[in-house]
């Protein structure tokens, strides 16, 4: 380690933490995992980077003894609940969700008094305590496919509304929309796209379902984060706009190096939150480390593994 450290001392400031941090999730036998709207450092300490869907799937299979999550609190309470025994850190409380907190429990049981036939999906943007009383939960990957996979003819969809609103145009169920939303992707402006597609008529649109109604219309593909790259390599544009937080173009070009990316410059200041000092000292002390009761665990990992299943079916 002291050979490590001196070699280290001779590296430019940000190339040295990387070193720290990958010497240090090697002593631990750590994993991290990074969102696709991380900033792009953290993808090189990362072992995997991905969408919700992705990343919940890596944090079920992993032998890791610790996950370090770089995303929001409501991924590593994901990543706690699919491994109790495991030592979760999140390192940054300041890494919330304001959609997450659209959602209470309190809220849930209200609505579903309201509609008692009708199944509670829950996106994966919710507090471990809105999962637990969900019967199923989903991703912007898998919502429309988690939807009709349920017997249900109602469906509770929550927290937000932009995306409920893009699954009721894609099955036959009526969708009971939640008064949330995604602030990032809600005040994207239809006007600018259209300015976007303007200047760039032979741009391909790619949008998040969370964005309203008028700027999907205006898209060539509506999908999360994680199949943005794969519709960028297998399409044969060279040009796209990407409607959605617009660090993500940064791990689009990483993806896709042949393609050119435009976006909005909105930022979830969530996500950018996290840094590489604030994942030293995580690894170093163990803060802030996840911590769950028992019965939201096990409550919250039926929802879940009910989710992984349907994706697994659907692969």
């Amino acid at each position: 380690m002291a050979e490590t450290m001196l070699a280290q001392s001779f590296l430019p400031e940000t190339d040295r933490m990387i070193e720290l941090v990958l010497e240090l999730k090697r002593q631990r036998n750590a994993v991290i995992l990074a969102h696709n709207y991380q900033m792009p450092e953290m993808f090189k300490i990362a072992d995997y980077i991905g969408d919700s869907l992705g990343l919940s799937i890596k944090a079920a299979e992993t032998d890791a003894d610790v996950i370090l999550f770089c995303g929001v609190k409501f991924m590593a309470e994901t990543a706690k609940i699919l491994n109790p025994a495991k030592t979760v850190l999140l390192p940054t409380l300041d890494a919330g969700c304001s959609l997450a907190d659209m959602a209470t429990t309190q809220k849930v049981d209200e609505i579903k008094k309201l509609y008692p036939d009708a199944a509670v999906v829950s996106y994966v943007n919710t507090t471990a305590d809105v999962k637990a009383v969900s019967d199923i939960c989903c991703t912007s990957a898998n919502a429309v496919e988690v939807v009709n996979s349920l017997p249900n003819k109602r469906i509770i969809f929550l927290p937000d509304k932009n995306l409920g609103r893009y699954v009721q145009q894609h099955t036959d169920k009526e969708v009971i929309l939640w008064d949330g939303y995604c602030f990032v992707h809600d005040k994207l402006n239809a006007d600018i796209l259209m300015e976007f597609k303007q200047r760039y008529p032979d741009a391909k649109v790619i949008a998040h379902p969370e964005c309203k109604e008028e700027l999907l219309e205006l898209a060539d593909h509506v999908c999360g984060t994680g199949g943005m790259a794969k519709f960028a390599k297998l399409d044969g544009s060279k040009n796209f706009i990407v409607v959605t937080e617009c660090g993500m173009t940064e791990k689009l070009r990483q993806d896709a190096p042949e393609k050119n990316f435009l976006s909005f410059c909105n930022i979830c200041p969530y996500m950018k939150s996290t840094t590489l000092p604030l994942v030293l000292r995580s690894l170093i002390h163990n803060v802030h480390e996840i911590k769950l009761p028992e019965d939201t665990i096990t409550n919250a990992r039926r929802a879940i593994d009910r989710m992984l299943a349907v994706s697994k079916n659907a692969a």
